[in-house]
Parts: structure tokens; sequence; C-alpha cells
């Protein structure tokens, strides 16, 4: 009624939104009996009191003493021990993994070791470091090509061209890391053994510098100026098998997905094509997919290494967006705008995450959760911009490259030690992979 108090609570049980008396779950009788009991003077002894309380329970599913008609403030009451709320599937769900909120983890603001990279040439196009799974990080700086061993800080010149003007353009480590190839300005995809330091072949196929290289197992697989990509098998000597005429400008990014099924070519001309492994019925290699929304030459390309058929591709200065598609589909499953020129992608393999490397104006790293695409954190400290990332083989350091003459390395996916226990574990498990011998 209206006379009532104005303080008013939903009901215990399941029941509307809206306060309608419901006299089911008033429990008047029970009322009753209680305000009735209370004229009641009679001592009982605590035994007796036990013995009704059980019986309460049993008879009516609730203590009568915790009874209440309407309960007006504190806690409200505990539903009864089984009792099923029917509406609970509407209520309840679980939080999905993009918006669950962890406990944050450190992530260093500072670098934790600062290299010299004296002479690096300051061009968004060229591919200028990567990082082997033997843990040495290799850098081309103008016309030589140096390998640093992360584990004992020795540095080895394995490579100076021979004409001075000629420079190296990229670099890539095979998957075991014990050939390294140097694509060259004079046209050139060298080969080298590391253990030896030797020039193991030198093909010539390309009429163009050699900005970008990737490897799918015993296939390497290079980017020119011309826009054409060849695919070098380094077990024969007739290396040159196949020529991808897909660009018609400069090939600055280049990736073989983790599975081999697909390579991932980034251009001047602003596309991102995806090929196949394979060549088609008619002989020829044709892309299964073409992305056209980049407004700037995509050098940033980075395959997802838990889902095979998610890439990542950052855009140029007029671009400046980084997109993640579905290869498989063809779609763009996301995009954001970095605000600055995008010349770097990687996938964490510790954390659901991406880390970018930027140009104008911040020159500066950027951590982003994945899928929701929100930033985790900005890694600043470069004077000038970011050319490439590479990754530690065990997941943990980042390497960024810069026009400021210098190689930065992040501790940012630092891994919790239960987890990389577990990881470790993981690893151990598999069995190797027998790697083919080059000849």
């Amino acid at each position: 009624g209206k006379s009532g108090s104005k303080i008013q609570s939903t009901p215990t049980k399941a029941g509307g939104d809206r306060y309608i008396p419901n006299r089911s779950t008033m429990q008047m009788e029970m009322a009753n009996f209680l305000l009735t009991k209370e004229n009641d003077s009679a001592e009982e002894s605590p035994t007796k009191k036990e013995q009704q309380k059980a019986w309460a329970v049993n008879l009516n599913g609730f203590d009568i003493e915790e009874a209440k008609i309407l309960r007006l403030s504190g806690k409200p009451q505990n539903a009864p021990e089984g009792y099923q709320n029917n509406l609970k599937v509407l209520y309840s769900q679980k939080i999905t993994p993009g918006s669950s909120r962890k406990n944050g983890r450190y992530i260093p603001s500072m670098p934790d070791r600062i290299l010299d990279a004296p002479e690096i040439r300051n061009d968004y196009y060229l591919n200028l470091i990567d990082w082997s799974s033997q843990n040495f990080l290799a850098v081309a700086l103008d016309n030589s090509v140096y390998l640093w061993n992360h584990i004992s800080g020795e540095i080895i010149q394995l490579l100076q061209m021979d004409h001075p003007d000629d420079y190296a353009c990229s670099v890539s480590w095979i998957t075991g890391g014990n050939y390294l190839a140097v694509g060259t300005s004079n046209a050139e995809v060298q080969l080298w053994d590391i253990q030896q330091q030797k020039r193991l072949r030198n093909m010539t196929s390309h009429s163009s510098r050699v900005g970008s290289l990737s490897w799918n197992s015993y296939i390497l697989s290079s980017g020119a100026r011309t826009g054409h990509i060849h695919h070098h098998d380094v077990r024969v000597a007739e290396h040159h098998v196949a020529t991808l005429a897909g660009h018609t400008q400069e090939v600055c990014g280049l990736k073989w997905s983790p599975d081999g099924r697909y390579l991932a070519s980034g251009g001047n001309d602003n596309l991102v094509n995806i090929w196949p492994c394979t060549q088609g019925d008619s002989g020829d290699f044709a892309p299964v997919q073409t992305f056209t929304q980049h407004q700037g030459a995509v050098k940033a390309v980075a395959w997802c290494p838990w889902q095979s058929n998610v890439l990542a591709t950052g855009g140029g200065t007029s671009d400046r967006h980084i997109r993640i598609w579905n290869v498989c589909s063809g779609t763009c499953l996301s995009a954001v705008d970095a605000h600055s020129q995008v010349c770097s992608i990687l996938w964490s393999t510790n954390y659901k995450e991406l880390i970018s490397g930027h140009g104008f104006a911040q020159n500066q790293l950027v951590i982003w959760k994945y899928p929701t695409m929100a930033k985790v954190t900005e890694l600043r400290g470069h004077t000038a911009r970011v050319l490439n990332l590479t990754m530690s083989p065990d997941g943990v350091t980042v390497a960024s490259a810069a026009a400021d003459e210098t190689l930065r390395l992040w501790r940012c996916f630092e891994m919790d030690p239960i987890k990389k226990k577990e990881k470790e574990k993981a690893n151990s498990a598999k069995s190797s992979i027998i790697h083919q011998g080059i000849r």
C-alpha cells in the first residue's frame, strides 16, 4: 500500500524486478507462528531448541529463527541449498578471454640493452635484422653483415660486399638457424654457412635489389624492387623454381605462414597478396587473396602463431593502420589507427599480444592486446624511426633497429615462471624435426 515504507528490496527468491507482493514468498504462516510464539513464556532447554531447529530445517528447508516477512536492510538471505533459479541462464555468462582483465604484468619501459648500429641504412623498404633459433642476431650495416651472439656477446663480421657502392638489403635465417640468406643491392641472394662462416652459393635471378626474404623449409622466397618474388630451391643447382608476379612496385614485406601453406607479400603499391604454396592447374602462381585497403606501402606483415590463417599487416606514412585479416575468408577482422608509420609487426608467442614498431612522430614500439587491439603499453627511447623488429627464440626479448643507429633489446614478453616450466615441458615432448642438408 501507499502508506508502506519506501525502502524496498527485491524478493530473495525468483521473481520480477519490480516490487510486487508475492504471498508465497512471505512465509505468512511461519510469521504468524513466530508472533504467537513470542507470547509463550515457557523456557525451553538448549537440547529441545536444537531438536526443533533440526526439524524446522528438514520440514521447511530453512531455519524458522531466521525467517522474516520482509528484509529491509543488511545482506540478502542465502537461497536454500539445492535451490535452482530458472532465470540463471539469462543473467550469468562466462567472461570472454578478450574482455577478462588479468593482473597486469610488469613490462620494463627501458631497454634491457642498447647496441650500436653504425651506418645502418635509413630505408623503410629494407629488412635489416633477424634473430636465429640458435640465438644469433644478424644485422646488415650498409655493405657488411654482422652476427651478435646473444649468449656470449661475441660479435662476428660475416661478410663485406666486394664493391663499396653495394649494400646488404635483407637478412633471413633458415628455421634451424645454421644458414643465413642475404639479399643485396646488386640483385643477388647469397647463402652463408654460419658454423664455417663461409658463403655456400650466390643465386642470381633478380634484376634489381632484393629487399625481403622468407624461408619455407628448403624453399627461400625473395622479393625484389621490380615487384617480382622468386622461389629458390636451395638444394638444387637450378635454384629458381618459380616467379610470382603480383606487385607493380617493390616488395618490402614477405612472410611464409608457420604451417607453410601461404606466403604473404606486401608492396610499395599498397597491396597485400596471399600466395598458395603450390601452383595452380595452369602451372602459374596466382594470389588466393589480394587486400587493397591499405593506403600506403605495406612492409609490416606477420602471421599469428596460434591461428595459422590470421595475418597482421601495417601500412606506411599515408596509411598508418594495422589490419588483422582472415586469409581464408578474405575478411578484415579489425583495423586500428596507429597514428604513425607502421614499420614492423611481431606476434608474441608467450601472450595473446602483438608488438608494432613505428616512425614519425614518436618512433615508439606499441604492444597491443589481441583480439581487442587495446593498447597495453608504449616503449619509447629511439630518437629516429624504428626500421625493423625481430624476436628472440624464447619469445621474451624484442630487438628494434632504428635510424638513430642503435639496436635496443626490450624484455617485454617475460613469462610467468610456472607457465615457462609448462611451455618447456610441452616443447621437450614434441619430436625433433629432421632438417634436410643443403647441397
